[in-house]
């Protein structure tokens, strides 16, 4: 299905050429589109009333999604059907929240994953897991990258007024020696506790990472037997764990991608940090939203947020060419909820090919970058408001205050509010082009009532079902990311070439890349 070819999409190109002129701010003059413009949902506020949409555009939006049969696709994949195409996998990462939505086998395994999750955190967070010294662990190491990483950083950093007060938690990445150096230059080995977290075993930045802190552990202790006490692996791949010493592991599926797995045993960390039962409040918070993401496909869509939200991001892309999004957080806890999904939505729908194989004639995502509080009003929010590009925009902002400083709260608050609006509104200088703001970019504004293990889950699993709602409309796979692993994988006799472990010769590749090897090489 070629969703441009639907008269749906026909209608929607008529109605962008009408709107094209028309002003947000003439668009925010109508009470009645105001109002089925503003949800919530599970703590969370959703106000899209700066969208560059009417009421009789947004039916067509509507009917777009039925045209693309979203209703029957979200149906399928909490049935369980492989609607992952490309792998011949089923995508069930709803299940990790409530289980039910699984077949008995898997709800079976998922609770019991959880259990033994909650078991090992409770011992953690009440000093009875000991090291192989007899000392209590007061240090976590979780070494993954992407989605093993994203996520659990992103919900231990939002979530840390929940933290236990003595575990702290540290997180590796990025292969450059310097993260993991920096990660354990102040640790006591004896005290210390890795968790790797890598599905296959064989992605090389966690597995160099992983051997190296091996290393550092051994030199420390000379212990052996010790790795089974203070390293875990999370991991699909039993046998390659149990090459590298470890005897204790906790499991991962193929029905779940990477980012889309935090709310598995990947988010043991996040567990660790806030706690068992606030875990499962951020699980019960993601499963609300699923209910409600599942369930309200009667009488208006706009009823339904998640969809509400792909198809209004799916309006600005494809009917009015924005090839960018920017998504602004407004508290310094979210401040890596821009990196995240980046993750989320570009390595799930920046694909070229549709479900049948074939090239899309339209686009699909576009760049989604983004930035912190009131730090990029004095970076890059110039070329927002004066630039020539076209953007959209999603300010997330939270009430209440956590940390007992009105004042800075209120400031907080206010410049978001005055962003959008100039954003949205602008302001005409005759005789003074230099400080004319055009205005009339669209921008969704997300208030969380409070930032808590509920609705951080409500949150991020909005934006989960928003990209599975886009990839609906797009007729693509948002579920494989074949994209990642060419360049994973030119660099592997790189490396060899490198480190001295293979041929010194760069017969096999281009000029350039054997140019550049050889300016590299010790």
């Amino acid at each position: 299905m070629n969703p441009t070819q639907t008269q749906a999409w026909q209608n929607l190109t008529t109605h962008a050429q009408r709107l094209q002129q028309l002003s947000i701010q003439k668009l925010l003059g109508d009470k009645d589109r105001n109002s089925h413009l503003r949800r919530d949902l599970a703590g969370c506020h959703f106000d899209f009333s700066k969208q560059k949409i009417d009421l009789e555009a947004l039916q067509s939006l509507v009917a777009l999604s039925h045209d693309c049969r979203l209703a029957q696709r979200t149906a399928a994949m909490f049935a369980g059907e492989r609607i992952n195409t490309s792998e011949d996998r089923a995508v069930l990462h709803a299940a990790l929240r409530h289980p039910e939505f699984a077949e008995p086998g898997i709800a079976s395994v998922v609770r019991d994953t959880l259990d033994e999750m909650a078991a090992l955190t409770n011992a953690l967070r009440d000093a009875s897991y000991r090291g192989f010294s007899g000392k209590a662990i007061t240090d976590i190491v979780h070494i993954g990258i992407g989605g093993s990483h994203l996520g659990p950083e992103l919900a231990v950093e939002a979530l840390r007024e929940f933290a236990h007060p003595v575990l702290r938690l540290h997180f590796v990445a990025n292969i450059d020696g310097q993260a993991l150096r920096h990660a354990l230059a102040d640790l006591n080995p004896e005290t210390t506790l890795f968790v790797v977290v890598s599905k296959s075993w064989s992605t090389l930045e966690t597995r160099v990472n992983a051997s190296s802190a091996r290393s550092w552990f051994l030199e420390r202790t000379t212990n052996l037997e010790a790795l089974a006490t203070h390293f875990i692996g999370i991991t699909t791949n039993l046998a390659a764990a149990a090459e590298f010493g470890l005897t204790r592991t906790l499991p991962l599926w193929d029905w779940v991608g990477g980012r889309y797995s935090l709310w598995s045993a990947v988010g043991f960390p996040i567990m660790a940090s806030i706690g068992a039962r606030a875990f499962h409040e951020f699980l019960d918070g993601a499963h609300q939203v699923d209910e409600h993401f599942r369930t309200h496909w009667e009488g208006q869509l706009s009823n339904n947020i998640p969809a509400l939200q792909g198809l209004l991001q799916t309006w600005n892309y494809n009917f009015f060419g924005i090839n960018s999004l920017a998504v602004l957080s407004y508290d310094e806890r979210l401040r890596l909820l821009p990196d995240y999904l980046q993750q989320l939505e570009m390595e799930s729908n920046g694909k070229r090919v549709n479900l049948d194989g074939e090239t899309v004639d339209y686009h699909t995502m576009p760049i989604l970058w983004g930035g912190v509080g009131t730090n990029g009003q004095h970076a890059y929010h110039q070329l927002l408001h004066q630039g020539t590009r076209a953007y959209t925009a999603d300010f997330i902002l939270v009430g209440t205050d956590p940390t007992g400083l009105p004042e800075h709260h209120a400031a907080l608050q206010a410049n978001a509010l005055g962003q959008s609006q100039a954003m949205a509104i602008g302001i005409a200088t005759p005789g003074e082009p230099h400080r004319e703001v055009p205005g009339n970019h669209p921008s969704t504004t997300i208030i969380i009532d409070a930032l808590g293990p509920r609705q951080l889950g409500a949150l991020l699993a909005s934006y989960e079902h928003k990209v599975f709602t886009q990839g609906a409309l797009w007729h693509i796979n948002s579920f494989d990311q074949w994209g990642v692993e060419l360049g994973k994988n030119l660099a592997v006799p790189i490396q060899s070439v490198l480190t001295n472990t293979g041929t010194r010769s760069a017969e096999n590749f281009d000029d350039s890349t054997a140019s550049l090897i050889e300016r590299l090489q010790p």
